[in-house]
């Protein structure tokens, strides 16, 4: 996820945003059961959710809420990343991988009372390959354009050609999905939650809405905004998006086809800052956070909390947008910023016990990983010398990143810019920062290409190579702003092979030519921690930041 693929940090007070907390939580925790029994658990993220449609989303904070009302037709074991059965029991696929066969569930309702069948699924994939307008574009349906490429009438000249065919209900139990050509994509792109199945009535009336655009604003469809039409069969059903209190309300679905989720209430706020979000635990207030501080796990733990610490599976970046602007272009620039940033002092100060110095666009739990990447040591001088080479002493670069939010690979956005800012303005470069709202605005503005300079990141959705450098790097990307036939054309070779040994080999040649182009820079990985009240029963967590919170029960 960016995110996902793939949207100044605040200053308050820890004071404020104790006592914001405390307020806007109340209605929702009287709400506990009458025999005294605990029946709501609330957890805070660090960022607003973006839509309740996870289809139109590329971010993490709007998964971790769709998730739990929302199911794929394939998911991940809980706590892992093998790919399991989800609303599909089994599944296959032909030889060439182009014919991809789903047995599905039985007896699985939605959460409006329809029922899921093979129609229900074909409902889903022909409604996203129908996408026209404003839903074309790549900051909304993001996850659909890498997937499953572009649509049935492409109107944009940039939108990649369609590699979804169709979609058959065999019988009521076995849908069946062709697309043109196989990729490394799948099956596990059958996993994400932005593919994840939606009623078909409550789709008919998602089609009446259109997305709209003014530049890089993008305003998304009111039923994606405000809960009582989105609809699917996971254990929890969306009650209501409270945007002042920044909360999103569920409530069990009784009609669940599998184990019910253990607490009735589901709570997820918004607080954008670490220590808001340790001292709301600590007050009570919440039942559980995401994104622990470094600093606070071993004080947490200490005081009886359950921190436990996901397995490294994400990157950190800064990414260059050559077509924002034209020095980028010039590869001496792009490798004096790299020798410029001190990557170590970064993993060293800002990540917790276990973060490490990326040297290429995937971590190295990833198979693929290549120990042969050209390296940029950090060396001030180089990059002085650099630029000057390729006659840009006199840089000046527009630095975007991102405010009210914290992200697995980013525990401290504006704390990581600060220091890469003064390490490039260390090396000559005058830095131009500009904040932004991470969801949507940042999100969006990335993805269209604002940005000469700016800092995102990964979760992996699933455990293939190419759903990190194909992320990026099967072609031209706005975020990017160039075109080389060699980095795609490499990245897309790997995609291609169908022998599992040739396919990791292939995925380190890739990584070897990307890190010679050098179209960003990547930073670190992180093995981000979470934290659960003392008298909970935490899920099991996941590398894939993937917790399913209908596992979450009071001691």
């Amino acid at each position: 996820m960016r995110i996902n693929t793939s949207r100044t940090v605040r200053a308050i007070t820890a004071a404020l945003a104790v006592g914001l907390i405390a307020t806007g939580c109340s209605s929702e925790r009287d709400n506990d059961a009458k025999d005294g029994a605990k029946d709501t658990f609330v957890f805070a993220g660090a960022g607003d959710p973006g839509s309740l449609d996870p289809a139109l989303a590329s971010d993490g904070e709007t998964f971790r809420v769709t998730r739990q009302a929302f199911e794929a037709l394939l998911e991940h074991e809980s706590g892992g990343s093998k790919l399991v059965g989800g609303l599909a029991e089994t599944w296959e696929s032909n030889d060439a991988g182009t014919v991809w066969t789903f047995n599905l569930r039985k007896n699985v309702k939605f959460q409006d009372g329809e029922t899921f069948d093979a129609d229900a699924v074909c409902a889903n994939y022909d409604h996203w390959f129908n996408w026209a307008g404003t839903y074309q574009s790549s900051a909304v349906s993001y996850y659909w354009q890498s997937i499953m490429g572009g649509f049935a009438k492409n109107e944009d000249a940039e939108a990649p050609k369609a590699n979804y065919k169709s979609c058959t209900a065999k019988d009521a139990n076995t849908a069946v999905i062709e697309v043109n050509e196989p990729s490394a994509n799948l099956p596990g792109g059958f996993s994400l939650q932005a593919l994840a199945i939606h009623s078909p009535k409550a789709i008919k009336e998602y089609e009446k809405q259109d997305a709209t655009a003014k530049g890089d604003a993008i305003t998304y469809p009111k039923y994606s905004q405000e809960a009582g039409t989105v609809a699917g069969t996971g254990p929890y059903k969306i009650t209501k998006w409270n945007k002042s209190n920044k909360e999103v309300s569920l409530e069990r679905f009784d009609g669940y086809w599998g184990d019910k989720a253990k607490v009735k209430n589901l709570v997820f706020r918004t607080i954008d800052t670490e220590e808001g979000r340790r001292q709301a635990l600590q007050a009570g207030d919440i039942d559980g956070y995401d994104l622990v501080a470094p600093a606070d796990i071993k004080t947490l733990e200490g005081e009886g909390y359950e921190v436990p610490t996901r397995d490294v599976f994400n990157l950190f970046y800064v990414g260059m947008t050559q077509s924002k602007n034209k020095a980028l272009k010039k590869p001496e620039v792009r490798q004096a910023i790299a020798h410029a940033i001190d990557r170590e002092n970064i993993v060293k100060t800002q990540l917790p016990e276990g973060g490490k110095v990326a040297t290429q666009f995937m971590p190295d739990t990833v198979a693929g990983y290549s120990d042969q990447v050209k390296q940029y040591a950090f060396d001030t001088n180089k990059a002085k010398k650099l630029l000057k080479d390729a006659g840009e002493s006199k840089l000046s670069l527009e630095f975007c990143y991102p405010t009210e939010v914290t992200r697995p690979y980013m525990p401290a956005p504006q704390d990581m810019f600060e220091l890469m800012k003064a390490d490039l303005e260390k090396a000559g470069i005058t830095v131009v920062p500009k904040a932004m709202k991470w969801a949507p605005d940042y999100l969006d503005a990335t993805e269209a290409g604002s940005c000469a300079l700016h800092m995102l990141g990964w979760t992996g959705d699933f455990n293939d190579g190419f759903n990190f450098i194909g992320t990026w790097f099967a072609g031209a990307d706005k975020q990017w702003g160039f075109k080389d036939a060699k980095v795609f054309d490499s990245v897309n070779a790997a995609s291609k092979e169908t022998d599992p040994a040739a396919r990791v080999e292939a995925y380190k040649k890739a990584n070897e030519t990307i890190m010679e182009y050098l179209p960003g820079l990547p930073i670190s990985s992180s093995p981000p921690a979470i934290a659960f009240a003392k008298n909970v029963n935490p899920p099991k967590v996941s590398p894939l930041t993937q917790e399913n919170f209908a596992e979450v029960s009071f001691k």
